[in-house]
């Protein structure tokens, strides 16, 4: 909830009124970089970041996974032998050797027929293996994937403390959609490339490569004609995986795109119902959707084409194998049983090749999606404590802006060569036209942004030699945007002070004129406000974000438009709480309604980033400025709206 309250601001952060309706066009992201265009080495990197940040940790887990499928593996690697056994004994009635113990015995129970034994044995011992082998595979395959898992959950965990430490610009600069895309639809893929495709490729692996050593000791002159044949499905499949990355990464912006599409007509369907553009949304979406379907429809085809490449290699393989080999039956080269043991071993080694080539697209698509959860991981706020900063102790909380200079974007100043002064335990208030640098103002002292040129004190201390934990824990936020979560009034009031008892949060509930509706409430103060408080009114909602600020108790307070959406009724309730509220606290005040602002000790009236004018109420009277033309203007608007 804290990003889409950000994201509204995000097309001007120095304004503060409501957003315009959602543009006909989505959101634009960076492309994705196609594969192509990375270094060959780019997959073993992600590949050996994965493992070294997040997997090595868990290496007992791995360890024992890792022995479970090589047990796999050794099991899937004994039964061609056995089978060769038990063909090539069936048909001669040679004994099959056996330990000394274990021959008597089965010599004992089947001395009539030696085939007999030989067929018996290897029955039981292949039954065994199987018992040992889906045992095994279950252990490996749940260490594994609890190993994915885990790494999976610490990723998104990082994340999301990484997305809470960005600076303010981040939520300004970047769509909802895209983020809320990372921790969900990336982090799926992320779980698939974990859970399923590492370990499937360390199972399916192993067991490969144990079935090719038992194909060249029965025999290598067919295990070289199996191998002359099959690394020619090699590069087709690397293409392919490169071509699958490239999809996976479209389809993930696309993805981000629609996030971001289905966040502003959900949240803005009151304004989609006044205009009557709901055919335009759904066409809007309809568009989205059917770009996302064809992507889908691409790597579909792409991961279909790994499989039947490898059938058809397979069986110009298997082709040719069959005609080697019955040549030497027929001219008793061999024998049946080494065919069948071969032939049986190829075709075990088939399978986890085959899951492999299928595994090489899955995990192209993991990997793209870890692409991007690394690029924000990686992302480091540009607004961090300064070495050696110290613990800001707030003795009186006297502001001072001196000559500060900002720009959102380069080459248009927000402010320009500002000074101004907020006296300590005085109210303060920034007026001006819309776009003047109010907001911009109130950004910079708890170091939303920092200054490009010039100093915000704060007691004589420059805001960027304290910590910002510090900082901010002297300063108090009420604004137009009420941001209430979805959770108990009891908790939203409780917000931002850890520890604070039943007793503080409702005798800051009564300062700020709340208690009283809260308690009418069916359940008290366990109510659920909903999303963004929408269970309550706007005054409602106001008066708990005062009572949260009132517990917090913070000796500076900053207010932005903090009455400017209420009605006349709401409008003197918040009055009365916030005038509680300011007693006693440096307070610097943003209104629009300039009869709020009238009993300010001092005004400073804003101006294209420039201070215009400065004084008490009467004193900007007196000069006829702008201060005096914003005034009447607000007076004429009264005037009429009370004709009305």
């Amino acid at each position: 909830m804290a990003i889409r309250r950000f994201r509204r601001r995000k097309k001007d952060p120095q304004l503060t009124e409501t957003t315009a309706p959602p543009a006909a066009n989505p959101p634009s992201e960076p492309a994705p970089q196609d594969d192509a265009d990375r270094p060959r080495s780019r997959t073993l990197a992600l590949m050996g970041r994965i493992v070294r940040e997040y997997q090595l940790r868990h290496w007992k887990k791995i360890v024992a996974g890792l022995l479970c499928m090589a047990l796999v593996a050794t099991c899937t690697f004994a039964l061609p032998f056995l089978l060769r056994d038990v063909l090539d004994g069936a048909l001669t009635g040679e004994p099959i050797s056996l330990p000394g113990a274990l021959e008597g015995m089965m010599t004992g129970l089947f001395a009539a027929d030696p085939r007999l034994n030989n067929v018996i044995f290897v029955a039981v011992t292949v039954a065994c293996l199987f018992i040992i082998k889906g045992s095994s595979a279950y252990g490996g395959e749940t260490l594994m994937a609890m190993v994915g898992q885990r790494s999976v959950a610490d990723i998104q965990t990082g994340m999301y403390a990484n997305m809470m430490r960005s600076d303010l610009a981040h939520f300004h600069n970047t769509s909802t959609g895209s983020m809320i895309s990372a921790f969900i639809s990336d982090a799926t893929k992320m779980r698939t490339l974990f859970a399923d495709t590492i370990t499937g490729i360390g199972r399916d692996l192993v067991t490969a490569l144990g079935l090719i050593v038992a194909m060249f000791v029965l025999d290598w002159i067919l295990s070289l004609l199996v191998f002359i044949v099959f690394p020619l499905a090699i590069w087709p499949i690397m293409v392919l995986g490169r071509k699958m990355r490239k999809v996976s990464g479209h389809t993930q912006q696309e993805m981000a795109h629609f996030t971001t599409l289905l966040d502003e007509s959900f949240e803005g369907a009151r304004h989609v119902k006044a205009y009557g553009m709901e055919d335009y949304e759904t066409r809007r979406a309809g568009s989205l959707i059917d770009r996302i379907y064809r992507l889908n429809i691409r790597a579909v085809r792409t991961r279909a084409v790994a499989e039947p490449l490898l059938e058809v290699i397979a069986g110009i393989a298997i082709a040719g194998i069959i005609l080697y080999a019955g040549i030497q039956i027929i001219d008793k080269v061999r024998t049946p049983g080494d065919f069948l043991a071969f032939v049986a071993a190829l075709l075990f080694a088939y399978e986890p090749v085959r899951r492999l080539a299928r595994l090489n697209a899955n995990m192209q698509e993991g990997l793209a999606a870890a692409d991007r959860v690394f690029h924000q991981l990686d992302r480091r706020p540009s607004i961090v404590d300064k070495p050696g900063a110290g613990v800001l102790k707030v003795t009186a909380g006297h502001i001072r802006f001196e000559a500060v200079t900002f720009s959102y974007t380069e080459g248009a100043a927000a402010l320009a060569e500002i000074t101004l002064d907020v006296p300590a335990g005085k109210t303060v208030a920034l007026v001006g036209p819309s776009g003047a640098g109010k907001s911009t103002v109130q950004n910079l002292i708890p170091r939303f942004y920092d200054v490009d040129l010039g100093r915000v004190e704060v007691d004589g201390t420059d805001v960027r030699d304290v910590t910002i934990a510090s900082l901010r824990a002297n300063i108090g936020l009420v604004s137009q945007e009420t941001s209430l979560f979805d959770d108990t009034i009891l908790a939203n009031i409780a917000y931002g002070r850890a520890g604070a008892t039943d007793a503080d949060i409702k005798a800051a509930a009564q300062a700020a004129a709340a208690h009283d509706f809260i308690e009418g409430l069916p359940e008290g103060y366990q109510t659920r406000v909903g999303g963004m408080g929408v269970k309550l009114s706007g005054g409602q909602r106001q008066r708990i974000s005062i009572a949260r600020a009132i517990l917090k108790n913070a000796p500076i307070l900053l207010l932005d438009e903090a009455t400017s959406a209420l009605d006349n009724e709401s409008e003197r309730q918040v009055q009365a709480a916030l005038k509680k509220l300011m007693t006693g606290r440096t307070t610097l005040v943003i209104a629009h309604r300039l009869s709020t602002v009238a009993d300010a000790d001092l005004i400073y009236v804003l101006d294209q980033g420039r201070v215009a004018e400065s004084g008490s109420h009467d004193d900007l009277l007196g000069q006829e400025g702008l201060y005096a033309d914003l005034y009447r203007t607000h007076l004429s608007s009264t005037d009429a709206a009370a004709a009305e």
